[in-house]
């Protein structure tokens, strides 16, 4: 059983788990709304997940990142549709290759009541570039920062990174002085469950304050009245429960207990559709879902071959991507909300849509158990995948359905499914032969791809989320070279001829591009961003019935 905090009682109810459904625990979870306040500037919003930490540099996960930056800013921000927006710096110019210079804006003050300056920046970017940070390779795009006045900031690169603005909308300001009184200098180390003050508590410059923190439980904010921003919504308080259960989120809305939802089930989403008082918005998600294999070890951790890597062998590696039906997952699972891609990157953009990019192996089953048996694998192989199941759309019900294609050519696959909190830990250890993951922002650039995920691993946070370990030398001139190219056109070749080879290799099996409908109550209004990133300060909550 979990407790739900609230400000007049506390209420003891299984609603959060998942553990049931059903009229009891849509009663408790009224009972919950009821004792919060019924304000109409009160939003309660659920999703499958919950944040992992309110350390804005220690995990970079999307649901995480944003209730995070309701709380804490970055120098550079994201607009309704993605473009970029001054935010803690009001300008910027770069004044030669490698040098950018900013101007940060003044009277801005921290959530405690201290002032924001330039010590700030620089605190931030050397904190997020720490061992410990999950955003550790954003930061680095920033080079090194130094206080030219009060108001003033430069920063110098090592080389051109012609997506430093983009990075500088990825990297969250912290207070230096708070850190520093809290033991906090460096970001809380995720993977290792480090308990640290930064893991429960927040101290931003944003528009909503952290009031309380259970995680797994419950999550409350309230708005931030001295705010340097302008609110375009009516929010006062937002409240977050995690609802892992499907039946009960779905429920939960229906019933008017719940304001939002950001991952309505797909099963529900006609019957959302139809129900008077509800209404859904959808929209494609800058996000691709690929399966990424060990390709490092001598023997994997998971499987029962003994002595060698099946996953080091290419022909296996295309033999399972052959026997993808992508079709049937998107339209019998996915129930048509999904775009399949044979491109990694997180938008079509990020490929210039370029179509022998974006084109899949064909789904072919006598290929790939041919591709199988030339592989010294005729009979198969037994292996584990590695699977969230509160993460992305269906997640661990698309591990199962690939279980069950890679099963037709004989691979036997056991679907080990876990919470995120548990998953990534694990994914973060590479103690994993076989995963299933999702890669997206709001930066369409392969860059914010290639160097997180694409790269061999290596310092300063290259190839951290390169959970596959695979080396591949030419992937990595032509990536690193295509992000310090300034020419438009010569990069434009660069990153499509480091996609190309990525996918003749088969580092990744890529799946689809996730479609993303959120479901709301009909008096909620709501920016739907394709980064999938609900702004509250943009929501107006209007009264029942109203126009």
């Amino acid at each position: 059983m979990f407790e739900f905090w609230s400000r007049r009682v506390w209420v003891r109810s299984p609603l959060a788990s998942g553990m049931r459904t059903g009229t009891r625990t849509v009663l408790a979870f009224a009972l919950l709304v009821a004792t919060t306040g019924a304000l109409a500037q009160t939003l309660h919003w659920a999703a499958q997940g919950d944040p992992q930490t309110m350390d804005p540099h220690s995990h970079n996960e999307l649901l995480t990142n944003s209730m995070n930056g309701q709380v804490y800013e970055t120098l550079v921000k994201r607009d309704k549709d993605l473009g970029l927006a001054p935010a803690l710096a009001v300008s910027w110019q770069q004044t030669g290759p490698t040098v950018w210079r900013m101007v940060i804006r003044e009277g801005v003050k921290f959530h405690d009541g201290t002032d924001f300056n330039a010590d700030d920046v620089i605190f931030s970017v050397a904190r997020a570039k720490t061992a410990s940070s999950g955003i550790r390779s954003s930061a680095m795009g920033l080079g090194e920062p130094r206080k030219v006045d009060a108001q003033t900031i430069e920063f110098q690169l090592a080389r051109v990174n012609p997506i430093f603005l983009q990075h500088a909308s990825l990297v969250p300001i912290m207070s230096k002085v708070w850190c520093e009184k809290h033991d906090a200098r460096d970001p809380q180390d995720f993977k290792n469950k480090e308990a640290r003050h930064t893991a429960l508590h927040a101290n931003g410059t944003g528009p909503f304050a952290l009031v309380s923190r259970q995680p797994d439980v419950q999550t409350v904010y309230k708005r931030n009245n001295n705010w340097w921003g302008h609110f375009d919504g009516n929010v006062q308080e937002v409240i977050y429960t995690p609802i892992k259960s499907d039946p009960t989120r779905s429920a939960a809305l229906l019933s008017g207990h719940l304001d939002f939802v950001l991952d309505p089930p797909v099963q529900d989403i006609d019957r959302l559709r139809s129900t008077p008082g509800i209404k859904v918005k959808d929209g494609v998600e800058n996000r691709i879902i690929f399966v990424g294999m060990d390709q490092q070890r001598d023997e994997l951790l998971y499987s029962g071959v003994k002595g060698r890597n099946p996953f080091k062998d290419l022909r296996v590696r295309r033999a399972l991507y052959h026997a993808v039906d992508i079709e049937g997952l998107r339209s019998r699972l996915m129930r048509g909300q999904s775009l399949p891609t044979g491109s990694i990157t997180p938008s079509p953009l990020g490929s210039f849509n370029g179509p022998e990019i974006e084109a899949r192996l064909p789904f072919d089953p006598p290929r790939a158990r041919a591709l199988m048996a030339e592989a010294g694998y005729p009979d198969g192989f037994d292996v584990t995948m590695d699977c969230p199941n509160n993460r992305y759309i269906n997640d661990e019900r698309i591990c199962v359905a690939l279980a069950g294609m890679w099963a037709q050519v004989g691979v036997r696959v056991t679907v080990k499914a876990q919470p995120r909190t548990l998953y990534f830990a694990k994914l973060e250890k590479q103690d994993v032969s076989m995963y299933l993951l999702g890669w997206g922002s709001a930066i369409t650039d392969a860059e914010a791809t290639f160097t997180p995920v694409l790269r061999s691993r290596g310092e300063g946070g290259v190839g951290y989320y390169n959970f596959g370990g695979y080396s591949n030398n030419r992937l990595d001139e032509l990536a690193v070279a295509s992000a310090n190219e300034a020419d438009p056109a010569k990069r434009e070749l660069l990153i499509k001829s480091a996609l190309l080879e990525h996918n003749a290799q088969v580092h990744h099996i890529p799946l689809h591009r996730q479609v993303i409908p959120w479901a709301m109550r009909s008096n909620v209004d709501v920016v739907h961003r394709a980064d999938n990133w609900l702004e509250w300060p943009w929501i107006t909550i209007k009264p029942p019935g109203g126009s």
